[in-house]
């Protein structure tokens, strides 16, 4: 039930932060007494069933909330009207999804005042904006299997990318338990409930998620703050597991549309062999250069991170991939007008700059390090220090 796969952007600015602390699996069982129409599931039974789960075909409508208390920050968007990637951090937004098979899938995040629609019908790839009347269209070459980097951001666009997040990291120092079985977009689903069991510290009070009593998929995710107050919501409000129609996939400009025609290239194997080993090579200098302070819900995450790009802007033009690098309006130059915004902090730690909202902080630091994690800016001082 993958929607979209892309390369993050504003990587420490989502809620990945929220369900990406959680955390191993040992787990208090509480099973409370099941709606009749489902039969008695255990909670260690759906934390199986949803890691082996797997729709490819579906339609819907997902409603996502989210209420982080983050501060206004150039180049995020917010608020219903705005159908932008970035936007989907904050606000409440309605997105149509249409899934059938990994090379055929569709997002339509819709606002009051546009919308904008990504589709993939096998190598063909289309980004549209009604605001702008705009659409690029990507072609992709036999040999890619990934759409273009201007695809979806890390915000998660399905209940299904929501709990990915959540059960990946699962450990010994969360309680799940089952409530009462519950209806979701008309269909019956089973009600987990996970929790930080004696984490004074953390910020996240529970994660609640409503798994699909036939389907074992979620069909909504919901993160709430240690006050009860829920900072993320992620919920089907209609859902269909029969296979969408070709019609969905197929997308003709409006009359008037400015279309950019672009071409991905072909992938050399040896080339990707590669691009894989240097991709794997970074990835292990930068695990040895992270570390974990602390432990379960309010672990922090210290890390060494390299922000001089965000000192200058790159010439725009594709990348091996085929997707668009960008230029002076683009990553470097928005993470630039990001940090600048964001304020100044200081103590034994060193400097940095702060980004503090009701789920979770990050700080990052002068001297090149970041520190991330569902806890106050004061757990992160500690841990910097």
């Amino acid at each position: 039930m993958r929607i979209f796969e892309s390369r993050p952007a504003l990587r420490w600015v989502v809620p990945a932060v929220v369900v990406g602390v959680v955390g191993g699996t040992s787990l208090i069982a509480i099973t409370a007494s099941a709606n009749p129409a489902l039969p008695d599931e255990t909670p260690q039974q759906l934390l199986v069933d949803l890691q082996q789960a797997k729709v490819d075909n579906f339609s819907g409508t997902v409603v996502q909330k989210s209420d982080l208390g983050l501060p206004e920050l150039p180049g995020v968007g917010g608020g219903s009207s705005d159908t932008s990637l970035t936007s989907l951090i904050s606000g409440t937004h309605t997105l149509r999804v249409w899934s059938a098979g990994e090379a055929k899938q569709r997002l339509a995040i819709q606002g009051t005042l546009g919308e904008t629609d990504i589709i993939r019908n096998g190598t063909d790839v289309w980004n549209w904006t009604s605001r702008d009347n705009a659409a690029t269209h990507t072609t992709l070459s036999g040999d890619h299997t990934a759409a273009a980097e201007d695809l979806p951001s890390d915000a998660p666009k399905t209940p299904q990318e929501a709990a990915d997040r959540v059960l990946a990291a699962i450990d010994p120092t969360t309680t799940v338990t089952t409530n009462p079985a519950v209806e979701v977009a008309k269909r019956p689903a089973y009600a987990l409930v996970l929790e930080p069991k004696d984490d004074a510290d953390s910020l996240i009070g529970q994660v609640r998620i409503s798994v699909d009593g036939e389907k074992k998929v979620p069909l909504s995710v919901e993160v709430l703050a240690k006050d009860g107050t829920s900072v993320f919501s992620t919920e089907f409000s209609s859902v269909d597991f029969a296979t969408p129609d070709d019609a969905y996939f197929q997308f003709n400009p409006p009359s008037g549309t400015k279309v950019t025609e672009k071409t991905a290239p072909s992938i050399d194997k040896s080339d990707a062999a590669k691009k894989k080993a240097e991709a794997e090579q970074k990835a292990k200098a930068a695990q040895d250069d992270t570390k974990i302070v602390g432990s379960g819900w309010s672990s922090v995450v210290v890390a060494k991170g390299d922000f001089s790009s965000a000192d200058q802007s790159t010439p725009s033009g594709p990348n091996a991939d085929g997707s668009s690098s960008e230029g002076p309006g683009g990553d470097a130059a928005s993470m630039k007008q990001v940090l600048a915004a964001l304020p100044k902090v200081s103590g034994t730690w060193g400097s940095g700059r702060l980004l503090s909202s009701k789920a979770f902080s990050v700080v990052i630091t002068d001297d090149g390090r970041i520190a991330a994690g569902a806890v106050a800016p004061e757990t992160l001082y500690k841990a910097l220090g």
